[in-house]
């Protein structure tokens, strides 16, 4: 088996360039929450505080100049929750006052993320004419019992027609489909991809709904299809989308050519990125260190804290052991696997740091290499935590 690279001395560790920087903005509100939906977020009660909210994601930003060293944005994520709910205006006012703040580079990708039962015309006209160039669009399923099932605020109708308001107006978005669904079979799996792909989206994300802890379905467990039936789910959706013209890059996103989603990729070859707003989180590289941090989750909290000059829950150093595992929990999500050379890149660890974990995992028949190159194999991504967890640090 062919060496891999000459170690270095930690002593000497440090990053000799830093990488790519996002942001991220984090909404917290929907109109409910999904029996499904571990992220950080919270029912509408009193309507969505735009103004508040605004001022204080700016402020937040402002708050990072310090860390940023001038350093170019080079997209843009608006997550939630449902960023939808908020008005065309308010958007173009969030975005003019990052363009007065950073640097952001001018073909810039900047994704929204937008419900159905969110989606009016002149709204979504105005997003775009603020400069968001992305939509990222939670379907789900175009099956109507499913949707209610799934305790989604819009149906299959509101599903088609939200597609077609989204490309009156952006050239590029992505849709949201879950599989392994309550009582969903094969073909109704297949069908909801299909009519993905009929749709004309750029992009698709087909996501295996999981029970995740301190949800309702966590706590009262619908009947799912068995193990064997979502593995010949995803066999399908793989088969389907391949014979469409899709790149399966990442392990749940598809993409036609030339539309990988920009940012997501920062985020899997273990890029910096700034995150603002209720619970969100961020990644932050230095020549000597790298930084994790996360803001206050609930969102009166947030605006309380980011009131007094700091939103930051919680920061602290990456240690240089925890660096191996972090970077592969990114990078063996993409399909292609990474270069070695990016490894020292974004860690400033020699790769024989990690050599002995890598040629188990090859012998394991879990991972592919040769003297450039790192890469799962379909095995390897089958039991991708496997996998994961021969980086995790020693106790």
């Amino acid at each position: 088996m062919p060496a891999i690279l000459q170690p270095t001395s930690s002593a000497n560790w440090g990053l000799t360039a830093l990488p790519p920087l996002s942001l991220y903005i984090h909404f917290p509100w929907c109109v409910k929450k999904c029996p499904y939906c571990d992220f950080n977020s919270h029912a509408l009660r009193d309507g969505v505080p735009e103004r508040e909210y605004i001022d204080a994601l700016l402020r937040d930003l402002e708050s990072c100049l310090p860390l940023m060293w001038g350093r170019p944005v080079t997209t843009i994520f608006m997550g939630g929750g449902t960023p939808s709910l908020f008005s065309a205006a308010a958007m173009d006012e969030l975005l003019a006052g990052i363009r007065a703040r950073v640097r952001l580079l001018p073909d810039a990708e900047i994704t929204l993320e937008a419900n159905p039962g969110t989606f009016e015309a002149e709204k979504f006209a105005g997003y775009r004419e603020a400069g968001i160039n992305r939509l990222s669009i939670g379907i789900q399923s175009f099956n109507g019992d499913h949707l209610k099932a799934l305790g989604r605020i819009h149906n299959d109708e509101e599903a088609h027609k939200a597609i077609e308001i989204a490309k009156r107006h952006f050239d590029n978005f992505n849709l949201d489909i879950m599989y392994a669904l309550p009582n969903q079979s094969l073909e109704q799996a297949i069908s909801d991809i299909d009519t993905a792909i009929a749709a004309g989206s750029t992009h698709l994300s087909a996501y295996h709904l999981t029970l995740e802890p301190n949800t309702l379905f966590h706590r009262y467990p619908p009947a799912l299809p068995d193990d064997d039936t979502a593995a010949d789910m995803q066999d399908a959706i793989e088969t389907h989308l391949a014979a469409a013209g899709f790149e399966h890059y990442e392990t749940s996103a598809f993409a036609r050519p030339g539309r990988r989603a920009k940012h997501n990729l920062n985020y899997w070859r273990f890029g910096d990125y700034l995150g603002i707003g209720a619970g969100a989180h961020a990644k932050i590289s230095f020549p000597d260190k790298i930084i994790r941090q996360m803001r206050y989750k609930q969102p009166t909290e947030y605006l309380a804290q980011m009131a007094q000059g700091n939103a930051v829950q919680t920061e602290e150093r990456v240690t240089l052991e925890q660096l191996p595992f972090e970077f592969m929990l990114n990078a063996l999500r993409l399909i292609e696997g990474f270069d070695i050379d990016l490894f020292n890149q974004r860690t400033g660890l020699p790769i024989t740091k990690v050599v002995h974990e890598i040629e188990r995992a090859v012998a394991d028949g879990l991972l592919s290499r040769d003297l450039h190159h790192v890469q799962p194999t379909e095995r390897g991504r089958r039991f991708l935590n496997t996998l994961l967890e021969r980086f995790l640090p020693e106790d």
